[in-house]
């Protein structure tokens, strides 16, 4: 394999590293096979696995995730792609309603392993229906794992470790992040769903990122490092398992919090993280919680605009200096 891979191709690494694994596991989505991919992240699989394991299916989320979740119940293991996020509204009835509940409603009898992937976020200049970042929408429903890697790497690990899971998995990839550039992991790569990587050390704020988050976090710490205010950055990796731990272990040294998050700040996944952080580690704080979210507006087309709703390095640093001189 090359010396680096991109996002983008690490997401059909991934995938093909299980199909090769597993012969249960197929995939199914709009344009995934002939075309490979409106984003290119199903690219080789049709080739090698051909029309029996990689299916281009209607413009039907609902027929996508329903036919998923009938394969999943009778013994396959698939990889169901929703080309967008936002389009998992298409899809809710069976999202959470149906697929994260049927294992809990039969006693275990049934189990329903899939994933479904989706393209995620904004900072393209989407518009308002094709930008959002939605694993909020997710974190409401129990019985879904959530997973959103920021790194090829991870990308591969955590796609390997989603596949394998016995429970519905919904497997955010970042729409921003697809032509980023990391190392390719080793063969038998698998990252545990639920454990949260610190991607820098730092002594003075605790800073918790997911996704697209990640690298915006670290281009923060390195302009704060210049400040003498040193940053640890850490990637949650999934909000389902959440790896409160690790944030608890970080606010031990650093004793400030910040969340950034590409959610609106209503209803984001960092309310979350900052109300266990109050609830089991109020006493490690020595200054309040602090949360660098978007707007609760739709996204604006306008890069100038969209800037403004979503988070950036700026406002990150501007929310870290407040925080340093609590």
């Amino acid at each position: 394999m090359a010396d680096v891979i991109t996002y983008r191709e690490a997401v059909a690494e991934g995938i093909a590293r299980e199909m090769r694994r597993d012969t249960s596991v197929v995939c199914l989505g709009e344009d995934i096979a002939a075309a490979e991919g409106v984003f290119k992240t199903t690219v080789g699989l049709r080739a090698e696995f051909g029309p029996e394991r990689v299916w281009d299916t209607p413009i039907s989320e609902q027929a996508i995730v329903g036919a998923a979740m009938g394969a999943a119940m009778t013994g396959m293991r698939p990889v169901a792609e929703i080309m967008f996020s936002d389009f998992l509204a298409c899809c809710w009835d069976y999202l959470a309603n149906e697929i994260p509940k049927v294992r809990y409603m039969t006693g275990g009898q049934v189990t329903v392993p899939l994933v479904v992937r989706t393209a995620n976020g904004g900072g393209l200049g989407f518009g308002a229906q094709h930008s959002q970042a939605t694993e909020n929408w997710a974190l409401t429903v129990p019985g879904l794992k959530i997973a959103a890697p920021a790194t090829p790497a991870d990308v591969i690990g955590m796609m390997a470790a989603a596949i394998r899971s016995d429970d519905p998995v919904v497997f955010f990839e970042h729409k921003a992040l697809l032509a980023t550039k990391g190392a390719p992991p080793p063969p038998d790569h698998v990252v545990e769903l639920g454990r949260a990587a610190v991607v820098r050390e730092g002594a003075d704020v605790t800073l918790v990122a997911l996704a697209s988050t990640v690298p915006l976090a670290l281009k923060a710490a390195d302009v704060l490092a210049e400040e003498g205010i040193e940053a640890e950055v850490i990637d949650l990796r999934c909000l389902v398992p959440l790896d409160a731990a690790t944030v608890l272990d970080s606010l031990r040294r650093t004793s400030r919090l910040l969340t950034v998050e590409e959610n609106p700040y209503q209803g984001g996944w960092g309310a979350t993280v900052v109300s266990i952080v109050a609830d089991e580690g109020f006493g490690l704080l020595d200054a309040p919680v602090r949360r660098v979210a978007a707007e609760c507006v739709p996204l604006p087309f306008a890069d100038a605009l969209e800037e403004q709703v979503i988070p950036t390095v700026d406002k990150v640093v501007t929310a870290v200096r407040q925080l340093a001189a609590y």
